[in-house]
């Protein structure tokens, strides 16, 4: 299997982990445990693998998000709640979550069974943590029981062990968080702009600041859209990041995969069909390989 190939299907897969953002009994389940709602809720929930951290390693590893944001909700979020029940927290939210938004008998199939062990043959093929912090961290984390539940610690193993080469990648290409975040967004393929930027905590000067240093460098032009040079940095980032994260899904064989991805897409569009990701929050391209 080529890491094109590899890489479209994690892209295909993505948002059966990243729900777990949105949905609202996750939410509740961190707040239950005492985090203060708003954004300390995604740092920590996503960092808690990490243990009681500072802001400086969330900022390191999330990579695109603006440090004073991160600072002002990290590590304060550890007098609040222990990183362990901030995880277990996590879990939970996420069980409810899928059985509401998929029911009962999905969760209970053989078809579910099956794809759970399926994407963790995947995930248990990663070759190590060298280098892979943030995968390393929810690497240690205990493996669930439940089928829909290892699906679901499966995918987040390969999402992760993905972004942190994403981010090596990206520091091969010159691209710091933000202008990393910048490129993505004008490419129109990932978040919209409006969103990424308030989500990620820059403000309009910094954006606009860093977008004056990319057009410096020939990578944006007058209307603030990707150069020739700048399609090919983001298209060098993108074949890298593939590359580095091929590994897992080679392992798995092109048919398991193409069998993980048929049991699996129905129940990502079923959660985005749902209406649980915001409206504005991807770009007009979204899904588009590149």
């Amino acid at each position: 299997m080529d890491s094109h190939a590899a890489g479209r299907a994690a892209r295909s897969l993505e948002l059966l982990h990243s729900f777990v953002y949105f949905a609202p009994e996750v939410d509740e389940a961190l707040g239950a445990v005492g985090l203060a709602s708003g954004r300390v809720r995604y740092f920590a929930s996503r960092s808690a693998a990490l243990g009681a951290v500072g802001a400086g390693v969330v900022t390191a590893v999330f990579y695109n998000f603006s440090p004073r944001l991160v600072a002002s909700v990290i590590p304060a979020a550890w007098q609040d709640a222990a990183p362990r029940d901030v995880a277990a927290a996590r879990v939970a939210g996420v069980d409810a979550a899928l059985r509401r938004l998929l029911g009962a008998d999905v969760i209970a199939s053989a078809e579910m069974a099956e794809a759970a062990e399926l994407a963790a043959t995947a995930a248990r093929a990663i070759p190590g943590p060298d280098g892979r912090p943030l995968y390393a961290a929810h690497a240690d984390m205990p493996w669930p029981d439940a089928p829909h539940l290892v699906l679901w610690h499966a995918l987040t193993l390969l999402r992760e062990y993905r972004g942190d080469g994403h981010v090596a990648a990206l520091q091969t290409a010159g691209l710091n968080g933000l202008e990393a975040l910048i490129t993505h967004t004008v490419s129109g393929i990932g978040f919209s702009e409006e969103y990424a930027r308030r989500r990620r905590g820059w403000t309009e000067d910094e954006w606009a600041g860093a977008a004056s240093e990319l057009r410096a460098r020939g990578l944006l032009d007058r209307r603030g859209e990707l150069t020739g040079d700048g399609f090919e940095v983001r298209e060098l980032v993108e074949d890298l990041t593939d590359d580095l994260a091929a590994a897992p899904w080679a392992a798995l064989g092109e048919s398991d995969v193409e069998r993980l991805l048929d049991l699996a897409l129905p129940w990502r569009d079923t959660i985005t069909d749902s209406g649980l990701f915001p409206a504005t929050l991807f770009g007009p391209r979204y899904g588009d390989a590149r």
